[in-house]
This record gives structure tokens, C-alpha cells and sequence, in this order.
């Protein structure tokens, strides 16, 4: 791996409980990367032959940045550090070589109907598999709040990375807490940075309902959807509005950890505290993990700005990959491609290659610093981190027709994805 871009504003998303630290650079980030270089890798995700049209481009105001919400997590994907402590054959070993998602009992089925749907039923159906996550926060016990989901019924639960970064770096106390108010303690299965998701596990988990599992390449823009987790420590609680954009290319992260992210973005409340809780549909399965939001950049002076409408969540086929890996390794893997690419660009008129390393996918390729890469796939490239976000819609190991243009030919590249951990 190479060096990141520098970072700008934003916060993590789940707010600390005590005293707040102050978001200030390294720390945070704005909706576009300053002027610089980051390498050009990219998470897999489950659906890799959606034909559905990524948008053009991503042109934000300068004041609108992008917050996350609690510390930002760093280091390699978490090994398994809880114990086995039932017999029962779904439940995942440890080390984190158990059996995948599809055989902890995770669901997938739509739990309600389609002609009875409301937004309380909605929240009758999932408030029941949704946790608050209090976790350490440099060194400080139930120092950051966060969301989660159940995702199976072995005592798995999602929620962000950036939740549970700093309690997993220290080995710090975890716990999650019900609908009803009661307390359990959780460990860390597996995280990843990259991805900014993380697959924790909790004895209390296994009494608890999962939520039934989606898609989002299924969603339309306009689709009603229904934002749960704790906003601002407020546990169980329910916000409601629509899908407001699809496949919007955007980065949050620190400099040692960015998550690019082709997100579902939603004008449903979403507010500090709510990181890592799911994004329903009016069929109550989950369709995307609330990770980000944008704000008017209140953050710079130390305070938490809270929801201006615009939202962001974790595709749910990310998530499905990213757990199964966690589930199966301990580890999850992204492709990489061994290049770097300029992230500052925003005219629209692709991704420009910085440098190539030797002996990588693109140098094997034929791919050299200076070309613009226009297309991936035969979808147009924007910018580089349209880029990123498009290559994260592909598997490591996929062979991928890169269009680039050379002096003012166009090329296509056949590049094999590669993969790392993180």
C-alpha cells in the first residue's frame, strides 16, 4: 500500500458521551479529497453485474463536508478475539474460520408484505434486531456510542468500523444494548478499516431476532427507506424518508484508513450516534448500513454538526461480502490494482494515473502514469475516486476492461484484480 491524500474535515459518526474531542485534521474530511495521490484500491461487493448508471458526477458546494462520527479506525482487519461459548454448530469457531453468512442463519426472505407495508411496521419488525454499541473511546469506558444490527442468529451483529476502532485497538470494553435496555458484553469478530464495517459477537445476541438481509441494486431513487440506531445516545429510535441518490461516490476515513464508499444516499434523519445502524426498506430488510453525512463543516470548531438531509450508507451487498470474509477468515480483502491516482481532479474528464508499480495488475496490463482512465467496463469515469468506487463493485480475481486515454488515443486495458487485506 501506498501513502493516502491528506485528509480535511469530517467527524466519525457516534457520538462520544463524555467530554468531545475536538475534529480537527488528521481527523476528518471534506467531501472531496484535497489535490493529492491515493492508491487506487478498491472493496468487492456481492451484485457485480448491475448495469445500473453511476452518476455522472459529484460536484458539492465547498462548505458541505462529509462527518463520520467517533474515531477513526486504523490497522489491519481485527482477528477473532471472543470465545466459543456455545456448542451450537452455527455459531463461528474461533480465529474466524467458521462457517459464512449463509449458514449462521442469517435472513434474506422480506418479513413483511408488500401490500401492508408501513413505516410502523417497519419499525416493529426491526427495533427488535437493532442495538445501541457502547464502546471505549481512548481510553475511556463506554467513551463512544454507536448502532448495530443482528445479522444472524449464531450472535453476530454489524455495525461500523469507526465505532469500535479505538476500543478494538486497546482491547477495551464493548457492549451492546437492546430494545428492552438490557446490556451485553460483545467482542470484535473481525473489522475493516477499508471498508469501515466491522462484524462483532455477543453471547446475548443469539436470543435476539435477526434482520432480514436485501439489496440495494434493487432500490430506485425516490423508494421510501427507514434510518434506525441512537442518534445523540437516543436508543430505538426511528427516522423515516427516501432514497435522495444511488451510487454516490464519496470518502470518508483518515489518512491511514479511507473507506470509498458507492453509497445509498438518503434524506432520512441520520445524526451522529447512528453509525452502523441499517437502512430498511418498506419491506423490512435491511439495505444499507448508515456510515456518513454531510454538514455545513461545523466540525472544524469542535462541535458536532447534526443532520442536513443528506445521508450516506454502506451498500448491504458490501456488507454481505465484507461478513462472509470476516466470518469465514477472520479478515476481509479488497482488490487493488497497483497504481495511484489523482483524487484532487474534479473537471469530469476522468481519473488520472500518478504511477504505476512494476510487477502489478496494471503495469502487467500495459496501464503508465499519465493516463486518464475514462471508462471502467464501458461505464464513464469521472474522477479518481469514481474510480475507486467503481472498482469496488468488482471481486478480486474479475478481469476488468479499463478505457484509457493516452495522448489523446483511447486504450482498453484488460487489468486482473489483486487483492489485500483490510
Amino acid at each position: 500500500m501506498t501513502d493516502e491524500a491528506p485528509p480535511e474535515e469530517t467527524q466519525p459518526f457516534g457520538a462520544p458521551i463524555g467530554p468531545r474531542p475536538t475534529w480537527t485534521p488528521p481527523s476528518s474530511y471534506p467531501a472531496y479529497p484535497p489535490p493529492g495521490t491515493t492508491p487506487l484500491t478498491a472493496q468487492a461487493e456481492v451484485a457485480t453485474s448491475s448495469t445500473r448508471a453511476r452518476p455522472a458526477g459529484w460536484m458539492w458546494p465547498a462548505v458541505v463536508a462529509l462527518a463520520l462520527v467517533l474515531g477513526v479506525g486504523g490497522g489491519v482487519a481485527g482477528s477473532v478475539i471472543y470465545d466459543q461459548t456455545s456448542s451450537d454448530s452455527s455459531s463461528s469457531s474461533g480465529g474466524g474460520t467458521g462457517p459464512g453468512l449463509s449458514q449462521t442463519g442469517a435472513r434474506t426472505a422480506p418479513p413483511l408484505d408488500a401490500d401492508s407495508t408501513s413505516v410502523a411496521a417497519v419499525a416493529q419488525e426491526l427495533l427488535p434486531s437493532t442495538v445501541q454499541i457502547s464502546a471505549e473511546y481512548e481510553g475511556q469506558a463506554n467513551g463512544a456510542t454507536g448502532s448495530g444490527f443482528v445479522l444472524d442468529s449464531a450472535g453476530h451483529i454489524v455495525t461500523n468500523n469507526h465505532v469500535v476502532a479505538s476500543a478494538a485497538d486497546d482491547d477495551g470494553p464493548i457492549e451492546i444494548v437492546d430494545q428492552d435496555g438490557n446490556r451485553f458484553e460483545a467482542t470484535v469478530v473481525g473489522r475493516s478499516p477499508v471498508y469501515d464495517l466491522a462484524v462483532l459477537y455477543s453471547d446475548g445476541a443469539k436470543q435476539m431476532k435477526p434482520a432480514s438481509l436485501g439489496e440495494s441494486l434493487a432500490l430506485h431513487v425516490g423508494d421510501p427507506v427507514v434510518a434506525f440506531g441512537s442518534p445523540l445516545g437516543l436508543s430505538s429510535t426511528v427516522t423515516s424518508g427516501i432514497v435522495s441518490a444511488l451510487q454516490r461516490p464519496v470518502t470518508t476515513g483518515d489518512a491511514d484508513a479511507s473507506s470509498y464508499i458507492n453509497a445509498v444516499q438518503t434524506d432520512a434523519a441520520i445524526n451522529p450516534g447512528n453509525s452502523g445502524g441499517p437502512l430498511v426498506n418498506l419491506l423490512g430488510q435491511v439495505v444499507g448500513v448508515n456510515s456518513a453525512i454531510a454538514t455545513t463543516g461545523g466540525g472544524a470548531t469542535g462541535t458536532e454538526s447534526g443532520n442536513i438531509g443528506v445521508g450516506f450508507a454502506i451498500p448491504i451487498e458490501q456488507v454481505k461480502v465484507t461478513a462472509d470474509q470476516i466470518l469465514r477468515t477472520g479478515e476481509a480483502r479488497y482488490p487493488v490494482i497497483g497504481a495511484k491516482v489523482q483524487t484532487g481532479q474534479q473537471d469530469g474528464k476522468g481519473a488520472e494515473v500518478d504511477s504505476v508499480v512494476d510487477g502489478t495488475p496494471a503495469d502487467e496490463a500495459g496501464m503508465k502514469a499519465g493516463d486518464v482512465v475514462v471508462a471502467l467496463e464501458g461505464q464513464r469515469v469521472s474522477d479518481g475516486i469514481a474510480l475507486i468506487v467503481s472498482i469496488r463493485s468488482h471481486q478480486p480475481g474479475e478481469t476488468l476492461t479499463f478505457t484509457v486515454d493516452r495522448d489523446g488515443d483511447e486504450k482498453d486495458l484488460r487489468v486482473t484484480l489483486d487483492s489485500e487485506v483490510g
